[in-house]
């Protein structure tokens, strides 16, 4: 019978498909994407253990006291394993695929239950979804959607609709056919028969269906770990490609705690939302004996009360905790790159080498262990930016075959390799793969492989086998690069014959004493060279880091000695391996990846990390900015918090916050002084002297003093623009300024900072006038021509100075720092062109700002941060 090539129309329906409608994976893609993110953002903000309360209000309000105390016991032990952000990841993703799906099939279940031809016609389909292999699901969702979490989303979406569509549809057809009928016989509308009578009695039916969507989806997130679906599933395919029974063990018990509590809960959320539901619950309620209270549940409101009660602290304390800090390197600036990786030894080594380098120079690297297929495809695509470890010409020949096109060849850094089959020594009478050949019994006919899609297995099987006729004899068992290790330790401990596919270089030969198998007649080639690979236009993209990865070189002395770093440290720790190896090279970093910015000395205190909060004023952010790029330089990791004064101060004086650079003393801050200064130390002042003030613009003619600004009530709408209103400005401009000069008429608006000067730039432009809280220095006088008002009466106090102030252990736990900021100061030039340039910035491009002053202001590092 001829062959029906299915598998090559499906292939040219996908090629047709993403030739033709790229645009609409591009529209699902951001769709999906955004919305995960979004949940993913909401679920990783809050602290573990609040969120965890939260789970278990829900589930007090569902199944009763016990099912709360284990899902708080549940969770505590997910976030002390270590698990927590892997677990939101998953949670994030099947929310996704259930609210998508949930909205779809049961539409989809109720027209079929009233539609025989929809029905039908839908039964062929969900029998093809539900049967269909789960992983096969990925092969297409790669193609079309790249890799990472969407085409997990995608392919749990088809994968889980099928058993919300039936029984939908078995829910309906079970409702009694009488009760539709009196429905219809008092003239009730189609629609409110389906909503009033139809849904709620099939309501128990339906939820069944959609707690099997929700068990269904969680069973494919983790099979999506394997084409970079993050979450659960990444860290259950890590622990199963390297064999590792700790991260399995943990990252199982995090899946079932996560799918035991999604089952038990949907399965209960029915006797809260279905009247027949109710009416059980409240039976078996007054039914129970004397451990009722056990099984109390609150009320709805209740419950709902105590959840928004714990989301709004975890909201408050999320935002009052969010921080910004920087990579220790400048040349990135915090510019991603993406590292995949096979989870073969020097691939995985080098690829977390490079993250250190990378990291080191200011980049934010994103590394992913996948399968090759997947990691060619993806790079191909652009979803991953560099792979270290492309075996070419022979190993990874037909991945380079397909995509060259779509792929750089950065060089190659390892030369040469070797692909073999290798035996424990203690096999005397195997030297040769022809020495195979009618020992198939011995070694029990196999030879133990490793990933399927590994080049060195397709040529085993394509070539080696048939040029030396083991076909028939051996079978080649495909496992993992783990696998096959675990495999041989056992054999070897045990003294059993064993054939393996290997490769050199490879630690496993300095750690077993191995054969390898000569190759007389050339079957795995002449040997490959290891290659660095970039996605077609990385080189362009990123020029410095391409030109880093041209002329990286290790030789097998240093390949082996980091592999074996990167081994001991464990799974999760790579990069502590690497660092360790690191420090045994000294300067090999700066030999790899010479920076483009200027060497700059270590400080004393290099390493340490001190808390700089900072309040949103713009010379608060341009010198605590200022003083971070500085830190990096000189070695240090300072951490940045944005915090209004209130809780800055407060956080100083608990030591949450070290030290801050904006304290306007002594009349703005004064209470907050007087309230904190046992607990600090003033440090010094860097700017003498300011003012504070309100300003108009000069355009707006006869108010030249607070006396006239009373005058002109009118004109400015009896409205004067404020700042932050924990402001000690703000504090005074209520309680002294306005009963001096009788401006208690006026309605001063408590904005921000950013607010006000928004206003201003609105009104100057409409040459309108405004009265706006202002204080100097600041740059808005260089950008406006304003009018700051004479203050004859003296309301506003004696001009501040602007200081330094530290938590009272600062002195000592960062010596070196204290002294800089000591001895700095700034004149009104320099913090004016520091602002304007944070300003040209923008939002978010602080530190680009930061460092265009200092290469304006050559040798400013070394003045304000001097080294011995």
């Amino acid at each position: 019978m001829p062959r029906i090539p299915i598998g090559s129309w499906a292939d040219s329906l996908v090629e047709w498909l993403r030739d033709h409608a790229e645009w609409l994976f591009h529209f699902v893609t951001t769709v999906l994407g955004g919305f995960y993110d979004g949940i993913l953002t909401v679920l990783s903000g809050p602290e573990p253990l609040l969120l965890t309360g939260i789970f278990a209000v829900i589930a007090w309000w569902l199944r009763g006291l016990p099912a709360a105390v284990l899902t708080f016991l549940g969770f505590a032990l997910i976030d002390s394993i270590e698990q927590w952000h892997q677990t939101m990841q998953s949670l994030s993703l099947v929310l996704v695929a259930c609210i998508i799906t949930i909205a779809v099939a049961v539409p989809l279940g109720v027209w079929a239950a009233r539609n025989r031809a929809v029905s039908g016609a839908v039964r062929p389909v969900l029998d093809l979804m539900q049967t269909m292999p789960a992983m096969v699901y990925l092969i297409p969702g790669i193609l079309f959607f790249g890799l990472g979490a969407v085409p997990g989303i995608v392919s749990t979406i088809v994968f889980s609709m099928p058993p919300a569509v039936r029984m939908t549809e078995l829910g309906i057809r079970q409702v009694d056919g009488e009760l539709v009928e009196a429905a219809d016989a008092f003239g009730t509308h189609p629609r409110r028969t389906l909503f009033r009578v139809q849904l709620p009695l099939a309501l128990p039916t339906i939820m069944a269906g959609i707690n099997q969507v929700i068990m269904l989806a969680l069973s494919m997130v983790v099979i999506a770990g394997m084409v970079g679906g993050a979450g659960l599933g990444g860290t259950v395919y890590l622990s199963l490609s390297s064999v590792d029974v700790k991260l399995g063990a943990e990252g199982g018990l995090a899946v079932v705690i996560l799918a035991v509590y999604l089952d038990r809960m949907t399965s209960a959320l029915n006797q809260r939302v279905s009247p027949l539901g109710r009416r059980a619950l409240a039976k078996a309620q007054a039914a129970l004996g004397g451990l009722k209270f056990l099984h109390w549940k609150p009320a709805t409101s209740v419950a709902t009360v105590a959840v928004v009660v714990l989301a709004l602290i975890a909201g408050g304390m999320s935002f009052a905790g969010k921080e910004k800090g920087g990579a220790a390197g400048t040349d990135g600036n915090g510019r991603p790159v993406s590292l995949g990786y096979v989870n073969w030894d020097e691939g995985k080594a080098t690829t977390f080498l490079w993250k250190e380098i990378l990291e080191q120079r200011g980049y934010k690297p994103k590394v992913q262990a996948l399968d090759a297929g997947p990691l060619f495809t993806g790079q191909a695509r652009g979803d991953i930016d560099v792979q270290t470890n492309a075996w070419l010409p022979t190993t990874h020949a037909e991945y380079w075959k397909k995509y060259k096109d779509k792929l750089e060849d950065l060089g190659a850094w390892y030369d040469k390799t070797s692909l073999e089959i290798a035996v424990p020594s203690y096999m005397k009478d195997v030297k040769t793969l022809d020495d195979l050949k009618g020992k198939g019994g011995t070694f029990g006919g196999k030879i133990v492989g490793i990933e399927p899609g590994a080049g060195e297995m397709k040529i085993l099987k394509d070539k080696v086998l048939k040029d030396y006729g083991l076909g028939g004899e051996y079978k080649v068992m495909e496992s993992s690069t783990s696998s096959m290790l675990t495999e041989l330790d056992r054999s070897i401990h045990d003294k059993k014959p064993i054939a393996v596919t290997l490769w050199s270089p490879h630690w496993a030969y300095d750690k077993y004493k191995l054969t390898k198998l000569k190759d007389p007649k050339g079957s795995f080639g002449s040997g490959d060279s290891l290659h660095m690979l970039g996605r077609k236009g990385f080189s362009h993209d990123e020029p410095q880091v391409a030109g880093w990865m041209k002329k990286f070189h290790l030789d097998e002395k240093q390949l082996t000695s980091l592999e074996s770093e990167v081994k001991n440290a464990g799974t999760g720790h790579e990069q502590e391996g690497v660092r360790a190896w690191l420090k045994q090279h000294p300067g090999l970093v700066n030999k790899l990846a010479p920076s483009a910015k200027a060497a700059y000395a270590k400080g004393k205190d290099a390493g340490k990390t001190p808390t700089m909060g900072f309040p949103a004023w713009d010379e608060g952010i341009a010198t605590t900015y200022l003083w971070k790029n500085i830190l990096e330089k000189r070695g240090y990791r300072p951490k940045l918090q944005n915090l209004d004064v209130g809780p800055m101060w407060t956080g100083l004086s608990t030591g949450q916050i070290d030290v801050e650079t904006d304290a306007w003393l002594p009349v703005a801050q004064k209470q907050y002084w007087d309230k904190y200064k046992d607990d600090l130390v003033d440090v010094g002042a860097w700017y003498d002297k300011t003012s504070l003030e309100i300003a108009v613009p000069s355009y707006v003619k006869g108010v030249k003093t607070l006396d006239d600004l009373r005058k002109h009530k009118d004109t400015f709408g009896g409205k004067i623009i404020g700042i932050e209103p924990g402001t000690g400005e703000m504090k005074r401009l209520k309680s002294v300024v306005s009963p001096a000069y009788g401006l208690d008429g006026f309605d001063v608006t408590e904005a921000g900072t950013s607010a006000m000067l928004t206003e201003l730039e609105r009104a100057y432009d409409k040459k309108e006038p405004i009265a706006v809280v202002l204080w100097s220095p600041h740059w808005a006088y260089s950008k406006y021509d304003l009018t700051k008002l004479k203050d004859p009466q003296g309301t506003w106090g004696a001009n501040n100075q602007i200081k330094t102030i530290g938590n009272k252990s600062f002195p000592k736990k960062f010596p070196e720092f204290n002294g800089w900021l000591k001895n700095w100061k700034m004149n009104a030039d320099e913090l004016g062109s520091l602002e304007k340039d944070i300003q040209a910035a923008g939002k978010g491009n602080e530190d680009k700002g930061v460092e265009k002053w200092i290469d304006a202001h050559p040798g400013i590092v070394d003045k304000m941060a001097p080294v011995k």
